[in-house]
């Protein structure tokens, strides 16, 4: 059977959407688009000084547009920012047209990868651990939305890989 369904990664921000996403496009001949890139090569601008000079909610507004003009595209990976799924709009429409999977890690390793480049993610840039834990776990209710949970604790990038096209091609 050919599936024509996008697959949208979620999940918090250094949970390996981006690296997972490009690696399994490529395992099943789909097209890439990570949502932060398509951002920042449309603005020209960092998402970090996109929140720097523009704030949050205008970041929010872009972010919706692209993610819902590629989310009506087909036989694509989409992986979301860290906050792209807490959109309702966003989330339905995933929801609706695409399959989504939660890339889900423990609090204390999401920490750990934050720790070393939190620059990049002004959403983290100035939280304590302890906010960032919250964090994690106020995204996770809604994380818990998609179809599909990996809990990738222990996984190496292409078992993720692996795990996910055996999801999708079980459709």
């Amino acid at each position: 059977m050919e599936l024509n369904k996008n697959l949208v990664l979620i999940g918090m921000m250094a949970s390996g959407k981006s690296t997972i996403g490009r690696l399994l496009a490529k395992k099943l001949n789909f097209k890439f688009f990570d949502i932060d890139l398509e951002i920042e090569n449309k603005t020209k601008t960092k998402i970090s000084e996109i929140f720097k000079m523009k704030g949050e909610i205008f970041f929010r507004n872009i972010e919706e547009k692209i993610t819902l003009k590629l989310l009506n595209k087909n036989r694509c990976v989409i992986s979301l920012g860290g906050g792209g799924f807490l959109n309702e709009i966003i989330r339905k429409e995933a929801q609706k047209n695409a399959v989504t999977v939660w890339l889900n890690w423990n609090s204390k390793t999401l920490i750990e990868r934050l720790r070393k480049n939190r620059k990049k993610r002004p959403i983290a840039l100035n939280l304590d651990d302890n906010k960032i834990k919250d964090l994690i776990t106020n995204r996770s209710i809604i994380y818990s939305k998609s179809k599909y949970k990996i809990n990738c604790e222990g996984m190496a990038q292409l078992e993720i890989v692996k795990k996910i096209v055996e999801i999708y091609e079980g459709i």
